[in-house]
């Protein structure tokens, strides 16, 4: 008999590592995860409650990092990749600025690639490629190219997928990015 134990959440972050996911989940909720300048800083799964205006609420989960290869097992890939299999909607963050030293629209295809080729399925069939995707171009407080930023902007608008920018250090942009996320979760629950 083999068990696995999946988060129960409506939204989850995916993203680099340092790209700022848990920066977010602490500006957004309760949560307190560990935060430092250090890749894979977060090494286990956090919940945090979002609670907005109107009595509305949703649980986002915080998994770590992902890198190249993850669907495979790579950096802590498959072990939280099935995690995110029960969410409604995924926030993808992106960092764009130069802090990183990777293009923003890399960062974005090599995650979606990821979840693509990510084998997991939901109790519907859906799989992690398949659920609606918003992007946080997140540290726009320290966005040294405004170029960086326009080029992630076009390269979505071509692929229909919402994209807003932020800043989890200071809170710049969070309130529409959660509005965007708060309808995909309703939708979803309605349907």
């Amino acid at each position: 008999l083999r068990l696995l134990l999946r988060l129960l959440a409506d939204v989850g972050r995916v993203g680099y590592p340092n790209a700022g996911k848990s920066t977010l989940i602490s500006r957004i909720s309760a949560a307190r995860p560990k935060i430092a300048d250090y890749p894979f800083t977060t090494l286990t799964p956090n919940l945090g409650v979002v609670g907005m205006s109107g009595e509305r609420s949703f649980v986002v989960a915080d998994v770590p990092g992902l890198i190249e290869g993850a669907h495979t097992g790579h950096g802590l890939g498959t072990r939280f990749l099935s995690h995110l299999e029960r969410t409604k909607v995924l926030i993808h963050i992106v960092d764009v600025s130069s802090l990183s030293g990777r293009d923003p629209v890399d960062d974005y295809e090599i995650i979606k690639r990821e979840l693509e080729l990510f084998p997991g399925r939901d109790a519907s069939g859906e799989r992690l490629a398949d659920k609606p995707v918003i992007v946080a171009a997140n540290k726009i407080d320290a966005l040294d190219d405004p170029d960086r930023l326009e080029r992630l902007r076009a390269h979505l608008q071509e692929r229909g997928v919402p994209l807003y920018a932020v800043s989890a250090a200071t809170g710049s942009g969070l309130a529409p990015l959660l509005e965007a996320a708060w309808r995909e979760v309703a939708a979803a629950r309605e349907r």
